[in-house]
């Protein structure tokens, strides 16, 4: 997939507790943490802030942080990601495959819904066809798109068949792709599965609890949870909209926790921050390939221009490091060749921008008060833009709006690009890579090049993960020539805990892995 996609910023990693491995950049520094230190025992409850509230809960449409980080700790999927980022069995005790086209999945037996019964095969094969569905419009539906037929080979096993082989399938299956849910809780609240007022059903270790618009949502444990039951009774995800209004409430102690620490708050919640793994980067994403755009020379250019160096140092505290590529670095196989970071040359870009005949044209960007990140990234492509003879203009959209330029193409028809962090869900390169594929819901601009589908579909065909980058390399270069979004920072995970708390995980392994079961009393 995706990967995912973020609205506004990324991380990248952290942790407290084990060897921890520094890397910085700019004058603050950084380190990453492997995890926070585990929880001494149960605790009644504790609230955690987020961004944004969900506009809704249904797994077909979770794409985003707020959906993905609630989702995580109430319903499963076939399969889950680790807090190393790894791939490990969920609802699923076992895969097999039998051939390239084939894996078969054993249910666990005795697994519980929140409201009542248990999960059967016909379950997992109705969850999965959902994203098949082309009038529910899945966000997931491209994780499908080489899947013959999902069909219950047993009471309690699944067997998903494909066209054509599929290296990424089961590893899509970890991410809300692969979530299984109660058919009788969609069925009977259809189009309102998963608002405020009809809610979700499924297995995990918390169940959903009251959700008040505009305000929070809160989770109660689950105590027929099948696996290990979640230290605390309750979690209260707070909706706090403004970055400076998060911290001070985690300064206060109003709320005891968030992930996606807004970098001007690093300073002020230092004793509490921790930086982890996020195969996240930060990027600006062209929404067409029109206009102003339509020469690669001034999508070039504008890389070239870019003051890289000092967004890091100003918009993410120092804490990152330059991206040289759409998939970071934590992604790729060990020993894959790492291209050069981009070095800054204004002369090279104003030379591009004249002979482009673009000198004085115009391109808006939007931005957004979600955090300084966005709203400075924004800033240093205007002044990028601006030194080489272009008209850039910023266009602010509120945080809450900010998340439908990833999911609406009327969000972005009034700008050309926009500040973009983009996290894989899946821990390979080729997802980076697979964005840019015709018709890919991630492909913002509707860039198109059979050539590139072509050797997209070798690689995603590759099961061997060696063979696999290489092919990856190969889509890498093709992007690089066409310059279709411009990689800026790689960015960590950031978490800040309390006093009161401890045992979240420091990776982005909150947006698939139960996270708020492990977090109890310090």
């Amino acid at each position: 997939m995706r990967i995912a996609a973020l609205t506004a910023v990324v991380f990248l990693t952290a942790a407290c507790g084990g060897a921890a491995t520094p890397r910085s950049t700019g004058e603050a520094g950084f380190t990453l943490s492997a995890s926070t230190p585990p929880a001494k025992g149960d605790i009644d409850s504790f609230t955690w802030s987020i961004y944004a509230e969900p506009p809704t809960l249904d797994y077909i449409y979770a794409f985003d942080y707020p959906q993905n980080m609630i989702l995580s700790n109430v319903c499963e999927s076939l399969m889950r990601w680790t807090p190393q980022l790894g791939l490990e069995p969920g609802l699923a005790s076992q895969v097999k495959q039998p051939d390239s086209r084939t894996f078969v999945y054993r249910i666990r037996a005795g697994v519980k819904y929140h409201g009542g019964g248990e999960v059967t095969a016909d379950d997992v094969v109705y969850s999965l066809r959902r994203h098949l569905d082309p009038a529910l419009g899945s966000y997931w539906a491209k994780s499908f798109d080489r899947v013959a037929s999902i069909t219950a080979s047993g009471p309690m096993e699944v067997t998903v068949r494909l066209r054509r082989p599929d290296s990424q399938f089961n590893q899509w299956m970890a991410t809300s792709a692969g979530t299984v849910v109660n058919p009788r809780a969609v069925k009977a609240e259809g189009r309102d599965y998963g608002s405020p007022d009809a809610g979700v059903d499924c297995t995990g270790p918390f169940r959903l609890g009251t959700w008040r618009k505009g305000e929070s949502i809160e989770l109660d444990r689950f105590p027929g949870y099948w696996n290990r039951r979640a230290k605390a009774g309750k979690v209260t995800f707070r909706f706090i909209t403004d970055p400076a209004a998060r911290t001070n409430a985690m300064l206060t102690g109003e709320v005891d926790g968030g992930y996606l620490i807004a970098p001007e708050s690093y300073a002020r919640l230092r004793q509490g921050l921790y930086f982890g793994k996020s195969l996240t980067t930060v990027n600006l994403a062209f929404t067409h390939l029109t206009g102003t755009l339509a020469d690669v020379r001034v999508r070039r250019a504008l890389s070239l221009a870019l003051d890289r160096d000092g967004f890091i140092k100003t918009g993410l505290q120092g804490v990152g490091s330059i991206a040289t590529d759409p998939a970071p670095r934590d992604a790729w196989p060990p020993r894959s060749a790492v291209p050069p970071a981009v070095g800054r040359d204004v002369a090279a870009a104003r030379e591009l921008i004249k002979q482009a005949g673009a000198t004085g044209k115009k391109i808006t960007v939007a931005t957004s008060p979600i955090g300084t990140d966005v709203s400075l990234l924004a800033t240093a492509v205007q002044a990028a833009g601006t030194e080489i003879g272009l008209q850039v203009e910023l266009k602010t959209i509120a945080p809450d709006a900010y998340t439908a330029l990833f999911s609406d193409p009327k969000a972005r028809a009034e700008v050309d690009l926009f500040p973009c962090t983009y996290y894989l869900s899946i821990t390979d390169p080729l997802a980076g890579y697979s964005i840019f594929r015709s018709g890919a819901f991630e492909n913002y601009m509707a860039y198109s090049d059979p050539g590139y589908d072509a050797l997209a579909d070798q690689a995603v065909a590759e099961y061997d993960p060696v063979e696999r980058a290489a092919l990856t390399t190969r889509l890498r270069d093709i992007e690089v020539g066409q310059m279709l979004w411009i990689p800026v920072a790689e960015w960590p995970t950031s978490l800040y805990l309390g006093d009161r708390i401890t045992g979240a995980p420091t990776s982005i392994a909150y947006m698939y892995y139960p996270w708020a079961a492990d977090v109890g009393a310090r």
